[in-house]
């Protein structure tokens, strides 16, 4: 799958027009009281310059000769795909503050069709849904006249709503982002007659720029299509893989597989003793997993209080006498990565750190990554553990809303401020952690899949994409059915946990991230069946970042069946999982299959009895699969491969 002429030409002409001096730029603001484009005497600049992997960059640059305010665009135009984004920058070179900025807008732009159809809005639901069906796609038909308009939830990008959309018209599109892991809000509007105009970014800006001082905008990306819809996902999909997505050691993500037992010890039950025990136990019965991962709990903890009271951030002296160094050391010389959790953002009054350095939180409970002091603070208290402890992955999580903080810290003419400094020390964090260990993977869960956007996901994976978790006691396999199939179309990269041991609940937790957690002190297990379900994961997980093609139709209900398709074409091959639920009375379903080569040959295999049937891509793709599966619920997963000519 690869981007065609038509597309590549779109975002080249796009960037003639709205990244030159004389067109009109896809931001905007109100400064004193005046629109951008009423501003006189600015006298723009243009400047491109060649950065690595064949990408441009283009910098526009104008001020203002009476205040001194610098506005600076810096925009990235790819050459492997349709795609460009951009940041807007603003600086006050002057020697007073200046007036007021505020409707600041990273995106600011209109849409015309041609044709009789309309525009059409596909977007998704966010984390945190009360049904447990997050991420659910959804399809917004824009009339004249109407908008739609979307907003994060108190400070938190992807609880509630997906901060990615695709416009949908005229036999193509433009998928739109916005990378801010704070307040964003987006609005699509149509006028009354063939027009749409889309303006974003952070929602609530109202302020000055004392002398020096900088802001920044979220960052924009948008993916201009043509012709099938899925086709743009996928496009999008291999673009955040390639280019908004970590790459530990200057190489590609890959699958890993994991096992943790800090939930199934409550947390603060985890000790020295019970964490080499569990280790023992995982390679006793030949468990593939390759990461071990400490999860909350671990640091010391007042006597009586829960386990998430977070602000002490030292191991708990009597549960780790040795400190974490020998339980870490003992999983590397089992060849085990190491994992370990840290939620530096809350802070729980009585702790160290809420004790000592009050100054450095806003309000009772925020840890605010805009104070310099704070920020060297936690950098120093990180980097030690990672360096000391030779962590391989930093897991990091968040349990406060940050919008009411940061909103009564900002005077009144300041709106915004506080959150600007925030985000810029936050995502200032994570570079430096990158810098300093190259080869470090950082987990940004945040309550769940709260703060996935691509500004965030451009530093780290959401190895835990929801706190809404298939429990022994809490099953809603339908849920996580249906959160991979939306989080799939926008997010490649993403894992959770499975603690139970029924195929079928399994391969509802197939991710490129897997994770484990049953209990292996319970030697009655089937660990027959734990590996060879763990076998099946490490078989397909590299196909779960291919191409991704949803089979059947998105459906919360019990009586149907759901089904998609991970295809790589570059190797020959991919993966299909399927799902026949509760209620569902058909035992048989045909699949139609897609992306591959109608003349090939390919072995299709059924993972369970290891049938395999050899088909045409045209058969595959006219005919389809006649998969079937005898009991409700259950699953099946399917892999085939490109027979060589």
């Amino acid at each position: 799958m690869k981007p065609n002429r038509h597309e590549f030409a779109t975002v080249e002409n796009w960037c003639k027009t709205a990244l030159s001096v004389d067109g009109a730029p896809p931001f905007s603001f109100v400064y004193n009281e005046k629109r951008l484009g009423d501003l006189t005497g600015w006298k723009p600049k243009r400047e491109t310059r060649s950065l690595s992997d064949g990408r441009t960059e283009i910098v526009l640059t104008c001020a203002d000769p009476e205040t001194g305010l610098e506005v600076k665009c810096v925009a990235v135009r790819f050459r492997d795909f349709p795609c460009v984004e951009w940041t807007v920058h603003l600086r006050n070179t002057g020697r007073t503050d200046t007036p007021i900025i505020s409707d600041l807008r990273a995106i600011d732009l209109a849409l015309q069709r041609t044709t009789a159809e309309e525009f059409v809005l596909h977007h998704a639901k966010g984390d945190c849904q009360p049904n447990g069906m997050n991420y659910e796609p959804l399809r917004t038909t824009l009339a004249r006249g109407a908008a739609a308009r979307f907003e994060a939830k108190d400070g938190l990008p992807s609880d509630g709503t997906m901060p990615y959309f695709n416009v949908e018209w005229d036999g193509g599109g433009l998928i739109a982002a916005i990378g801010w892991p704070g307040q964003w809000a987006c609005a699509f509007e149509r006028d009354e007659r063939d027009g749409l105009r889309i303006q974003g970014g952070q929602q609530f800006t109202h302020f000055r720029l004392h002398p020096g001082e900088e802001a920044r905008t979220p960052r924009m990306a948008l993916l201009w299509w043509a012709g099938d819809r899925v086709r743009s996902q996928n496009l999008w999909r291999r673009w955040m893989l390639a280019h908004n997505s970590p790459h530990p050691g200057g190489k590609p993500l890959a699958p890993i597989l994991s096992y943790s037992c800090s939930g199934l010890l409550g947390f603060s039950g985890m000790t020295e003793s019970n964490q080499r025990e569990f280790i023992d136990r995982c390679f006793e019965e030949r468990l593939p997993i390759d990461t071990w991962w400490i999860d909350a709990g671990w640091y010391a903890i007042p006597k009586g209080a829960p386990w998430h009271t977070y602000g002490t951030w030292r191991p708990d002296p009597e549960r780790f006498p040795n400190g974490l160094k020998p339980v870490m050391d003992y999983a590397r010389s089992k060849g085990l990565k190491t994992m370990l959790w840290f939620c530096p953002d809350s802070v729980t009054p009585g702790t160290e750190l809420h004790t000592e350095h009050r100054q450095w939180l806003l309000g009772e409970r925020l840890f605010n990554y805009g104070n310099p002091e704070a920020w060297r603070w936690l950098m120093d208290l990180v980097d030690g553990y990672i360096a000391g402890l030779k962590l391989d992955v930093y897991r990091t999580d968040n349990d406060v809303h940050p919008l009411p903080y940061w909103m009564k810290e900002d005077a009144e003419d300041r709106q915004g401020i506080t959150e600007i400094r925030f985000i810029t020390g936050f995502l200032a964090f994570y570079d430096e952690l990158r810098r300093r260990h190259p080869n470090l993977l950082i987990d940004n869960c945040c309550a769940g899949g709260r703060r996935n956007d691509i500004e965030t996901l451009r530093r780290s994976v959401p190895l835990w994409r929801s706190d809404y978790y298939p429990a022994p006691d809490f099953p809603i396999p339908e849920q996580m059915q249906c959160q991979t199939y939306g989080l799939a179309m926008w997010v490649p990269y993403f894992g959770h946990l499975s603690g139970q041991l029924d195929p079928y609940y399994f391969r509802c937790n197939m991710f490129p991230s897997g994770g484990i957690d049953p209990d292996l002190r319970n030697r009655g297990l089937d660990y027959d069946l734990l590996r060879r379900l763990l076998g099946q994961f490490r078989e397909v997980a590299p196909d779960l970042l291919g191409d991704f093609y949803p089979l059947l139709p998105y459906a919360q209900s019990k009586d149907v069946w759901l089904a998609w398709q991970f295809d790589r074409p570059e190797a020959g091959r991919g993966t299909i999982q399927a799902f026949r639920r509760d209620d569902c009375d058909r035992d048989t379903q045909i699949l139609k299959l897609h992306g591959l080569d109608p003349k090939a040959s390919y072995v299709v295999t059924d993972l369970d009895t290891r049938n395999t049937t050899v088909k045409t891509g045209s058969e595959l793709g006219k005919d389809g699969i006649v998969l079937t599966i005898s009991s409700k619920p259950g699953a099946a997963v399917l892999t085939y491969r490109r027979q060589a000519e």
